[in-house]
């Protein structure tokens, strides 16, 4: 992959047009972003120090936070200092180097939400074997072959995109460099280019998908068949942040990236990007920790020690 045209730098459009909301906007994503990264530290930290919470649920956890965190810190900081500077310069090399690393993370993410909708339904399906299955190796061997995948994944897509030829305009209608809006600025036909990329994520993606709808195929009917209704919702109550993170990401994400290039709308794009890029992984402690009792009691003592321990 080469730069085969004098393109040395694009211009990123920043969170919004309307300069009299500037400020209003930096300022709810800054909290956002300063939230998330809140959030997610509170459940690393929590998960590293209580040793109630080592186990491969929370292991998981705690590697969807660490990827939360990088996830977002890959958009927001350039996105504000461009909404609050309004210079969106960036440079070739940065704008390939942001993609790649969002495509990693983002498809690293779609993987690890599979691996951990196969851990819930593991523990559902077959309670008395999870222990020995579900071990703590075979839960780093998912959270790597996880990443790997997403390095791969987004190789790809990062050389497709990249491979075709920039020599203006250079404005990308958006607050980071993504496929769509980098792809619409090729100065050649990129039909090929865009068909190719969209047959592989719809491959990929949808595979992904599946995989984790037939996980909760299997659970929905080990639950249905538990006899009392309070071990039905204490069953479901295991996977139920899970299910709500997986809505919100394949959800906001497939209306990004499953359509073509040719079809995106800056206004559209940014609004769909700001759901899966921001806000879902800011919400992700928020839907983890209201959710799951022993992430609260974890949280309490993290943070009110002292009243914790007056108990």
């Amino acid at each position: 992959m080469s730069n085969q045209t004098g393109v040395t730098q694009f211009i990123l459009r920043g969170f919004s047009d309307a300069q009299e909301l500037r400020f209003v906007v930096i300022l709810f994503f800054l909290f956002a972003y300063l939230f998330g990264l809140l959030g997610n530290i509170s459940i690393i930290t929590a998960v590293f120090r209580e040793s109630c919470l080592h186990s491969p649920m929370y292991f998981f956890l705690k590697n969807l936070s660490f990827l939360d965190m990088c996830y977002t810190s890959v958009t927001i900081p350039k996105a504000l200092v461009t909404s609050l500077t309004g210079s969106g310069l960036i440079s070739y090399l940065e704008c390939v180097a942001q993609l790649y690393v969002f495509i990693t993370l983002s498809s690293t993410e779609c993987f690890l939400l599979t691996a951990m909708a196969y851990d819930r339904c593991l523990a559902i399906l077959k309670p008395l074997l999870y222990g020995s299955t579900m071990s703590e190796r075979l839960s780093s061997e998912l959270v790597a072959m996880a990443w790997v995948s997403g390095a791969i994944y987004s190789a790809f897509h990062t050389s497709n995109t990249f491979s075709l030829p920039f020599c203006g305009p250079n404005v990308v209608e958006h607050f980071f460099c993504d496929i769509p809006p980098v792809m619409r600025l090729a100065c050649a036909d990129y039909r090929l280019n865009e068909e190719v990329g969209f047959a592989v994520s719809s491959c990929v993606v949808m595979s992904s998908f599946a995989l984790t709808v037939l996980s909760y195929v299997g659970i929905t009917s080990a639950i249905v068949r538990i006899p009392s209704g309070d071990g039905r919702w204490k069953a479901f109550s295991t996977c139920s942040s899970h299910l709500t993170t997986v809505i919100l990401f394949y959800g906001t994400g497939s209306f990004m990236y499953l359509r073509p290039a040719s079809q995106y709308s800056p206004t559209q794009g940014r609004l769909a990007s700001i759901f899966y890029s921001i806000l879902t992984p800011t919400l992700n402690p928020v839907i983890y920790c209201l959710r799951n009792k022993d992430m609260k009691v974890a949280l309490q003592k993290l943070y009110c020690r002292r009243k914790h321990r007056s108990y």
